[in-house]
């Protein structure tokens, strides 16, 4: 079985900046894509960022320009470098992992939720 273990998240003010990480449990899992999601409080859960094992990025629209999401494969991480931080980018942040596609549409693995607020 393999676990999606993330660190960071936090409390940060409005143009500041948080690191996300999300490492594999296993190093023999390969995922075609890793990312994360991200879900605020009385909204649904919705993808932030995606990336593929051959590095095509995609992300939603409203972090454009101040995310920036990386992976290493040889260590089965994936990061999430997000700048510019605003207060409506406040919510609890997921790692994700899909076997196969060329995109994040269906996650076969979670990671656990990481908060990030950010203060006015």
């Amino acid at each position: 079985q393999v676990q999606l273990v993330v660190s960071g998240g936090g409390l940060v003010q409005a143009g500041g900046s948080l690191r996300l990480s999300c490492a594999a449990s296993r190093s023999d899992f390969s995922p075609a894509a890793m990312g994360w999601y991200r879900q605020a409080p009385g909204k649904q859960r919705d993808l932030v960022a995606g990336i593929t094992r051959g590095g095509t990025t995609n992300y939603a629209d409203s972090v454009k320009g101040r995310f920036t999401i990386s992976r290493d494969n040889a260590h089965n991480t994936v990061y999430l470098q997000m700048n510019s931080l605003k207060p409506e980018d406040t919510a609890v942040y997921y790692c994700a992992a899909e076997l196969r596609g060329n995109k994040l549409t269906s996650p076969n693995y979670w990671g656990q939720g990481t908060q990030v607020t950010v203060s006015s």
